[in-house]
């Protein structure tokens, strides 16, 4: 039996929407930080959320180039 194939742009969502999600949590990490600046600071927890933040953003810069070159390639 022949496994039911997937269409191309079905996948391409499935692979995007992930991505997104990761931009959408960086930015709201991002506006926690810059709204509790103060707070995060006297608690001792800023070190925590901006060690969350430089994680985040390179992981998902790369992603995202990781998915438009294998658009590009035509993989995806």
């Amino acid at each position: 039996m022949n496994p039911p194939k997937m269409s191309p742009a079905v996948l391409r969502l499935l692979v995007i929407f992930p991505n997104v999600l990761s931009y959408i949590l960086l930015i709201g990490v991002i506006i926690y930080i810059t709204t509790n600046f103060s707070g995060l600071k006297a608690a001792e927890a800023l070190n925590f959320w901006l060690i969350l933040a430089a994680v985040l953003g390179p992981m998902a810069i790369y992603t995202t180039y990781s998915i438009v070159k294998r658009i590009r390639a035509g993989v995806l």
